[in-house]
């Protein structure tokens, strides 16, 4: 799918930009001409990165730099070779592809975009309005190490036309209409997901403050966020409650706070039975899907039947921790191939 020629190039670029991102990730001060970036660029991007939250208040610096620091890790020349190692051909069709990104959490659209560039495609990027500076600030450092990338992206504004296929992320609404709109193309189109967590009353102290992560890391907004408990029946819930109370400052964070008051309100007017520990809504529900500032919870009684159920709701849900599954504290930490809905972009794109 990519000629050698253009996958060694774009390895380096990948490389030397992960390198740059873990310095950014990490504060780290300007480290000299050899990251790429002239003193200027580099603390542009430092810039960037504090006042995002100002555009959109879910991306804080903390959270951007979360999403660069995972970025920084992943882009090694040992993963990307690996990743990338059962594309490579001596000769490539380029095809225009069409991206149409999402913006839940900072950088979310950048694996599509990723997977195109490696391919040797053409990235014809439809930006979120709520992430709409991150993504070409990496492009135009990708530029920076590997000038002739500019020729390999482009950007939509308004009606997106002249494309030879698709992959676009939205919600179960507008999946309805991509799938109806490009019907006509090849496409991947990806829904609403959420993940799960499975409890076994066998987790240390650490494990539990490790889920931690997994519900509260980008404010809970990303699919790999838990937002789904289950319990063993007569698990003591006062466990997860002490686990997770070191995330409590963020009920400090005004987006997510007013989440909490909102629906903290509308469930005691309905007299919904809640636990409350002051920064999260714990509901007993059968829902996978719990809103922002809150957590669904549910006791099983069989884990070989709670396993089956999970098998079943397979297209809702996006990874699952604990138990014999992912280890708790992981979900927010893909690798390349960990693809979106369990749908190989790469091998998608491979096909075209």
């Amino acid at each position: 799918m990519i000629t050698k020629s253009v996958f060694k190039q774009r390895i380096a670029a990948f490389v030397q930009l992960g390198n740059v991102l873990k310095n950014l990730s990490t504060d780290q001060h300007w480290p000299g001409f050899t990251c790429g970036l002239t003193k200027e660029e580099y603390e542009g991007m430092t810039s960037l990165i504090e006042t995002l939250y100002l555009q959109n208040g879910w991306f804080t610096p903390q959270n951007v730099k979360n999403a660069l620091y995972a970025w920084s890790n992943l882009l090694s020349e040992e993963n990307l070779q690996e990743f990338a190692k059962p594309y490579v051909k001596e000769e490539v069709s380029t095809k225009k592809i069409a991206i149409i990104c999402a913006g839940n959490i900072p950088m979310v659209g950048f694996h599509d975009i990723f997977c195109v560039l490696l391919s040797g495609h053409h990235a014809f990027i439809k930006l979120s309005s709520d992430d709409k500076e991150l993504i070409p600030a990496m492009l135009i450092m990708l530029e920076k190490f590997e000038p002739e990338m500019k020729e390999s992206y482009s950007y939509a504004s308004g009606k997106m036309e002249d494309f030879q296929a698709v992959i676009a992320t939205g919600s179960n609404n507008t999946s309805r209409y991509f799938n109806e709109y490009f019907k006509n193309y090849p496409h991947i189109i990806r829904k609403n997901r959420t993940s799960v967590a499975i409890i076994t009353g066998e987790e240390s102290e650490q494990e539990l403050i490790d889920l931690g992560k997994d519900i509260f890391l980008y404010f809970g907004l990303g699919c790999r966020s838990i937002t789904k408990l289950f319990l063993p029946e007569g698990y003591d819930i006062q466990r997860v409650f002490a686990a997770i109370y070191p995330y409590h400052p963020i009920i400090n964070h005004n987006k997510y706070a007013n989440n909490y008051d909102y629906h903290k309100a509308l469930w005691l007017l309905n007299q919904d039975d809640l636990l409350d520990n002051g920064f999260i809504l714990f509901k007993q529900d059968a829902g996978l899907h719990a809103p922002t500032a809150s957590l669904y919870y549910e006791y099983y009684e069989n884990l070989g039947t709670l396993k089956e159920y999970l098998q079943s709701m397979n297209e809702e849900i996006q990874c699952i921790v604990g138990a014999d599954y992912l280890p708790l504290g992981t979900a927010q930490s893909p690798q390349l191939e960990d693809y979106a809905d369990g749908i190989n972009t790469m091998e998608f794109l491979a096909r075209l």
